[in-house]
């Protein structure tokens, strides 16, 4: 580690950077330091959808995607409380997570966007409870909301899934800010 006592952080190296804290000498990292550094985690990439209250299909593209359990089948993603689709994720019961194949670029980029209907010219079907499952997704889990948390600016949502499906294929791949292989 390296003092930058000047700056008020501390090097750790590899570019890592600390941040001080002023409570009770607590330490905090820079947010772009902590993005550098989990960019570094390769991520699979899905969709994330729901029905909002006017049965409308609603969705965003996640990589904070994680199993939790086996038994009872649970898993979690994280929402950003600032996003425009966090009104139908925050009051929704159920969702889908539809995780992307190697060829899932454009799905990504297009549900990563504050466009008004992200559904429009995308092939999808209903699925359990009603939820948008789009076409070509490596993998489709129905999940019933099982419980919330609060994680600083995100909320993470833990779901019990209900159903899951799936084909093989390579997944779309997330790492240092890019899709790997780049996708179209």
């Amino acid at each position: 580690m390296h003092d930058d006592s000047h700056r008020g952080r501390t090097s750790v190296g590899a570019g890592l950077e600390l941040a001080e804290s002023s409570a009770a000498g607590a330490v905090a990292i820079e947010p772009l330091a902590l993005r550098r550094a989990m960019g570094r985690f390769a991520t699979g990439v899905a969709v994330v959808t729901a029905l909002d209250d006017a049965g409308q299909p609603v969705g965003i593209t996640v990589n904070s995607l994680a199993s939790v359990s086996l038994d009872p089948p649970l898993l979690l993603w994280s929402i950003d409380r600032r996003s425009t689709s966090w009104p139908t994720f925050r009051d929704a019961a159920s969702f889908a997570v539809n995780v992307l194949a190697a060829d899932g670029g454009a799905l990504c980029r297009r549900f990563s966007r504050r466009e008004s209907d992200r559904f429009a010219g995308v092939p999808w079907r209903r699925g359990p409870l009603g939820l948008p499952l789009l076409h070509g997704s490596l993998s489709q889990l129905a999940c019933r909301v099982w419980a919330r948390y609060p994680g600083g600016d995100h909320e993470i949502i833990v779901g019990e899934v209900l159903s899951a499906e799936g084909r093989d294929g390579e997944p779309l791949l997330f790492h240092q800010g890019r899709l790997a292989p780049d996708a179209p």
